[in-house]
């Protein structure tokens, strides 16, 4: 596949190296940070940071602690609430109706908000205040929630149906629907540049420089053209990782490394983030590939199967349902081993968030 040979070299593979685990475990029995495998040695290219040696030379030694207990459920309804909230209030039902229907119909359409609610624990955990990262939680979800209008055209995937609820091209029109995504994707800039407060003006700019960077072609936009061009064509194992550390993960990555911005973490809080969030972001499309060809459309709240149907290159596929399962153990593991460099406290909320999405079962509509 020619098209494929673009991409850059510096894109470490971690499908291509060994894989290890011992699969899927219940979620109820939590595992010490310290007890995780670390076998998997992912390499994360830092972007706009110090020279990696500096880095590392600036790097501190893990935490030998374990999580401690943690209202996980509370704390996300607590904090769906907030974002929920902020969201409804950033889309008033103003002229033109139509369109301002069609954002809304789709932004607040439910789920789990897992994105947000993961800027606002990234916030937190290097010492920052919800509040600081609030407008930009919202700029994320509008821009996912953009990603998925335009995912679900027939021009795309051509689905039917997201978070439980017919698209939003079904109910409004392809027209509309174009419209809806664009609006939401240009308000989500205003809102964090009009909204954000008390953030120096620097870490305002820097982060919306980093959201811009995983929405654009180098983000979330190369993660869907390669996948595109790669319809029809044998693609690999390394091909595959691209494209979803692009297509998926880069925005889960935007999330927390935004809100450890806005929440003024330094330049080695915010690498270890970045890597935490790269784990997450590639487990959460193992998962998703793992539940599509396990669970049922009603179970999922979105067309089961499809992606057998249309042959379309997944990780059970070229893995296997085993390894990928052992797959996103292991990423598990390196996720949280990422945590270990913090304060195990303001960590939990990050660690349960890696476990919930890794397990999260017939949930997965409720994150989408």
């Amino acid at each position: 596949m020619a098209f494929l040979t673009t991409i850059p070299s510096n894109e470490t593979s971690v499908l291509l190296k060994t894989i290890f685990g011992t699969g899927l475990k219940n979620p109820s029995n939590r595992t010490p940070f310290s007890q995780y495998p670390k076998t998997l040695p992912l390499k994360i290219q830092a972007t706009n940071v110090v020279h990696s040696i500096q880095i590392q030379e600036l790097m501190t030694k893990p935490r030998k602690n374990t999580v401690p207990e943690f209202q996980f459920d509370d704390y996300m309804v607590k904090k769906a609430k907030t974002v929920n909230k902020a969201l409804d209030e950033a889309i008033p039902l103003q002229k033109p109706i139509i369109i301002h229907e069609a954002m809304r119909y789709s932004l607040l359409a439910g789920g789990k908000r897992v994105r947000p609610v993961l800027c606002l624990a990234a916030c937190e955990l290097v010492g920052g205040d919800e509040a600081l990262a609030i407008p930009m939680a919202c700029a994320v979800e509008m821009i996912h929630t953009m990603s998925l209008i335009h995912d679900d055209l027939p021009c795309m995937d051509n689905d039917d149906l997201r978070r439980g609820k017919p698209t939003n091209h079904k109910v409004f029109g392809e027209e509309t629907a174009v419209l809806a995504g664009d609006a939401l994707l240009a308000l989500a800039f205003k809102h964090v540049a009009a909204r954000t407060s008390n953030v120096a003006s620097g870490r305002v700019v820097k982060a919306i420089a980093e959201l811009a960077t995983a929405v654009g072609s180098e983000g979330l936009v190369a993660g869907q053209i390669v996948d595109i061009y790669s319809e029809g064509k044998d693609v690999t194992l390394k091909d595959l990782e691209y494209i979803h550390v692009h297509k998926t993960s880069v925005l889960l990555e935007a999330a927390v490394v935004c809100g450890a911005v806005m929440g003024g973490g330094n330049v080695i809080d915010v690498e270890r983030v970045r890597k935490y969030a790269r784990y997450i972001g590639l487990l959460f499309q193992v998962v998703d590939d793992i539940l599509d060809v396990t669970k049922s459309s009603e179970e999922l709240g979105k067309t089961a199967g499809k992606d057998l149907a249309t042959d379309k290159a997944t990780y059970p596929k070229l893995m296997g349902l085993s390894r990928a399962k052992k797959f996103a153990a292991e990423l598990v593991g390196r996720a949280v081993e990422e945590l270990s460099y913090f304060d195990a406290a303001r960590a939990a909320p990050l660690y349960h968030l890696a476990n919930y999405i890794a397990y999260r079962s017939n949930e997965v509509h409720t994150i989408q």
